[in-house]
């Protein structure tokens, strides 16, 4: 079942609300894959400042599991028992489902050789710098990193070599870009101190 399709099932789910620990079932081997799939596609979400950090946290958590060679996600109990309203996941649903979907129509196998143990180690590796850059308080600073999150996830779980190096070059991007700003904000601060020193 592609897993746009279970997470809309969890979305209409009769019970007020859905654990960690019930999604991590119900996407069964691909879970590890899937989990960063779920938590990239939050930080995409437009959130209140500080929400990418909560958010990012569980994929800083997972992203080095894939790194190391994992095949099952672990987390600690407590955040596996934490539970999500159902219509608050219904609604975040409602705007990010109809992307997936579209990427799952036109994904399929493909470049298999970036998916063997190495392959997956990098894109844990990659994933684990962008939820280093997820948590913290940049602001705006989310939208790329979380792409390129979602992207990768989705190229291992679906075994897409194509959207695997379409989430590598976001990821270049991304770091591109935080590299700039980070250059303009040090580059504003040092003309802002030589103003205060030269009054």
């Amino acid at each position: 079942m592609p897993l746009s399709a279970i997470l809309r099932q969890a979305g209409e789910s009769a019970n007020e609300r859905v654990s960690l620990a019930e999604l991590t079932e119900q996407f069964g081997g691909r879970a590890l894959g899937a989990l960063l799939l779920v938590f990239g596609l939050a930080c995409m979400l437009p959130l209140p400042p500080g929400g990418t950090t909560i958010f990012g946290l569980p994929l800083l958590l997972l992203a080095p599991q894939l790194m190391m060679g994992s095949r099952a996600p672990w987390l600690p109990a407590k955040v596996r028992e934490r539970t999500l309203a159902t219509a608050d996941l219904r609604r975040g649903l409602d705007r990010l489902l109809p992307w997936l979907q579209r990427l799952e129509a036109v994904s399929r196998p493909r470049f298999s050789i970036l998916f063997g143990a190495w392959g997956q180690r990098l894109i844990g590796l990659v994933c684990t710098v962008l939820a280093l850059v997820l948590i913290l308080p940049i602001p705006l600073g989310n939208m790329l990193p979380a792409t390129a999150v979602t992207v990768l996830a989705l190229s291992l779980v679906q075994r897409d070599g194509a959207l695997a190096l379409l989430g590598y070059a976001l990821a270049a991007t991304s770091a591109g870009v935080l590299v700039l700003a980070a250059g303009i904000v040090i580059g504003a601060v040092q003309h802002l101190l030589t103003m205060l020193a030269a009054a």
